[in-house]
């Protein structure tokens, strides 16, 4: 999400992340937690619609949704439906979808928390919502991975403001360029429980001593 500030570095986003091993490896990691379709799946947060590709292909019937006109149009080149529309304002009625899926949105918009409402609500009664983002605690503004990828942190854990420059924040990043809005460990998930949902799993994925992202599955 973000709006502008991704639309600048759609194509290099696309090319750099979502497609590479980092991309790749946080999608198996959904496509776990998430399952098998059939059933109507939103992609909240679908960028330039690489992960939804892989959703399509597991039985979903996809519709991606982001405020990035720029990532949408990459989308709609892989043939994904699509709209451009505010994560916080969702234009769909109650209980639109079987199943939510969303990766590394929480940096990306101003309220975390009304976004996860809206999510809630256009959700079907007992669908699961699949997230994946960066892992709160180490990785953000306020922490800075050096090359053996042990986080330096430094104070800021609790700044839930959006941000361009921080020690965590480093210039050749996608952060860099878009900025981030940081959220700690608790708020994060007091977001989805103030939301009425009900945290099924949450894990930190292997592959790393200090894990980089946090992904869970939640039901209404």
């Amino acid at each position: 999400m973000g709006g502008a500030r991704y639309d600048d570095v759609a194509a290099w986003y696309d090319a750099e992340f979502a497609t590479t091993h980092l991309g790749l490896s946080a999608r198996e990691v959904v496509l776990r937690l998430l399952g098998e379709g059939p059933g109507r799946l939103l992609d909240l947060g679908c960028g330039g619609g690489a992960h939804a590709v892989a959703f399509a292909e597991r039985g979903w019937t996809v519709t991606g949704v982001d405020i990035s006109s720029a990532q949408l149009e990459l989308a709609r080149a892989r043939g994904i439906e699509v709209l451009e529309v505010d994560a916080a304002a969702l234009p769909f009625e109650d209980e639109s979808f079987d199943t939510v899926v969303s990766m590394f949105t929480h940096t990306d918009v101003d309220d975390f928390a009304t976004v996860i409402h809206e999510t809630a609500r256009v959700l079907r009664a007992a669908g699961p919502l699949v997230y994946l983002g960066v892992h709160p605690c180490f990785v953000g503004p306020h922490a800075f991975v050096h090359d053996r990828d042990v986080p330096e942190l430094s104070p800021g854990y609790r700044d839930t403001s959006y941000r361009t420059e921080a020690p965590g924040i480093w210039s050749e990043g996608i952060r860099s360029k878009v900025g981030a809005t940081h959220l700690p460990l608790g708020l994060f998930l007091q977001t989805f429980l103030d939301a009425g949902l009900v945290l099924e799993r949450v894990e930190e994925p292997e592959g790393r001593d200090y894990p980089h992202v946090i992904a869970l599955r939640a039901r209404r």
